[in-house]
């Protein structure tokens, strides 16, 4: 069997390696070396503000959306709140759009922290800007840059994408995030909640093959199955399936 190609999205960020110091579209190592690990051939994507969504689903069998910087709350309809920083328009676009697509198409497709945040935007959903103002703590990101100390468990719903794809239903999770899901996108449901606050950690679409966004890094966690679930799934991808649906 070929090998599934993962797009995986990248962030744009400054950068300095050897003697450059400038702006680089970057990736986790971690999320290529995990598809690598499950069998499948990882494709960068950086934003392309020219590009149709179906002239990169087409060549992909399965999709990552990376975690990364806040989402520009204009893209929900909020106003911008004084914790939310970092974005970048031309990346939320390029990224609501293909998973709007994909989604559309039924292309095997994980969001992770941010990711699963776009994948919500995408349809239509809303965010918590700082959950701090929420939930009363600071344990969903408690040290800025780094995942020590950041485990925390995650409860899955039984018979869930999320549950099948973790091989659990008490899961624990490498946390690194200060936002989350207020409203859900259409057609979203939750299935997995932090047993800190009971925040929504998990959500899915019961009508796609593999559609799971998670607010936690699979991709931090040697012992994790969820990104060898996806690269399993797109393995799975029937030809039919390829090309731009209607």
């Amino acid at each position: 069997m070929a090998r599934p190609h993962i797009g995986i999205c990248t962030a744009i960020e400054r950068a300095r390696w050897s003697y450059w110091d400038t702006e680089a579209y970057l990736l986790d190592r971690n999320y290529v070396d995990a598809v690598q690990a499950a069998g499948g051939i990882a494709l960068m994507l950086p934003p392309d503000a020219e590009a149709d969504p179906d002239e990169i689903l087409d060549v992909l069998d399965g999709l990552i959306l990376a975690g990364g910087a806040d989402i520009d709350p204009a893209t929900y309809g909020a106003e911008l709140h004084a914790m939310t920083s970092g974005m970048r328009p031309e990346r939320d676009a390029f990224e609501i759009a293909l998973a709007g697509r994909a989604l559309e198409r039924d292309i095997p497709f994980l969001g992770i922290c941010r990711g699963m945040q776009v994948m919500n935007v995408a349809r239509g959903g809303t965010l918590r800007q700082h959950l701090p103002d929420d939930v009363g703590h600071q344990d969903h990101r408690r040290t800025p840059g780094s995942f020590d100390g950041a485990d925390h468990d995650v409860r899955l719903a039984d018979a869930s994408l999320a549950a099948r794809a973790a091989g659990e239903l008490d899961h624990a999770t490498k946390s690194h995030h200060h936002q989350g899901i207020a409203a859900l996108g259409d057609g979203f449901v939750e299935t997995g909640w932090s047993t800190l606050d009971e925040l929504p950690e998990a959500i899915e679409d019961p009508e796609r093959r593999f559609a799971l966004g998670v607010q936690w890094h699979p991709e931090a966690d040697p012992t994790s199955r969820l990104i060898a679930a996806l690269v399993e799934e797109a393995a799975r991808r029937p030809a039919s399936a390829s090309g731009a649906a209607p």
